[in-house]
């Protein structure tokens, strides 16, 4: 349960509310299961949230509520920090677990020295390509709705972005684990594809956890069902006073 006074949900400026998003949830899913439980207890509260999270990834979602909701472009200019595990020696086309495997390759050749200074090299600023399967918008479609429609956008605009930290922090090839620090619009399956076209077997991103936005951390976060909780609860209360 949410403990008291930890994360308000029935505020009259609105909150912020810190969710753990489960596995194979859209970020919308949480939105709007959210959303409901605040119409189901007669509470009217817009719901928006922050920094979209893949349904192969959980972990820290922000969800703004009433007039917080007007915040939610401050908020997505925080860094990002993730935790998470890269599996090489193969690729697929999302670049992370949505898709099937293909073009299988040997690692046993590839060694601890050659993994970490590969992600080092990536530490800094770079240009980015949105991958297919992802929200950037394409003449009126979503890039993933065209890529499970079998079409590919090869003029895909690239964008600057910055990784703070790339650290490895265990390696059981294939799979290699790290740790990640990126500024806003940065495509993390991206980067796991790219870590495995620079050791030469391909790459991609086998999990992924978001652990912190700015100074907000998935430690304080709570389930779906626990905010769900606590709104009926506030709502409880409040028709009391």
């Amino acid at each position: 349960m949410i403990e008291q006074g930890r994360m308000s949900v029935l505020s009259e400026e609105g909150d912020y509310l810190l969710v753990d998003k489960p596995l194979d949830w859209t970020s919308f899913d949480v939105v709007a299961r959210i959303r409901g439980a605040y119409k189901r207890n007669g509470a009217k509260r817009k719901v928006g949230h922050c920094g979209t999270l893949d349904p192969k990834a959980t972990g820290l979602l922000i969800l703004a509520t009433g007039r917080k909701t007007k915040t939610i472009s401050s908020l997505e200019l925080l860094d990002k920090a993730y935790e998470g595990v890269i599996r090489l020696g193969a690729k697929t086309a999302s670049h992370d677990t949505e898709s099937e495997e293909y073009d299988l390759r040997d690692v046993s050749h590839i060694d601890e020295s050659a993994i970490r200074a590969a992600a080092a090299s990536m530490v800094g600023e770079r240009m980015q390509q949105p991958p297919m399967h992802s929200a950037v918008w394409h003449n009126g479609k979503r890039l993933y709705e065209l890529a499970r429609q079998g079409h590919e956008v090869k003029e895909r605009k690239a964008r600057q972005i910055g990784i703070r930290q790339f650290e490895i922090t265990g390696i059981e090839l294939p799979y290699v684990r790290f740790f990640i620090d990126v500024t806003k619009g940065a495509y993390i399956r991206v980067i796991a594809h790219e870590l495995g076209e620079l050791l030469g077997v391909g790459g991609y991103l086998a999990e992924l956890k978001r652990v912190s936005i700015g100074q907000y951390r998935l430690s304080d976060a709570a389930s779906v069902g626990e905010i769900v909780d606590a709104i009926g609860q506030a709502a409880a209360l409040a028709t009391e006073e």
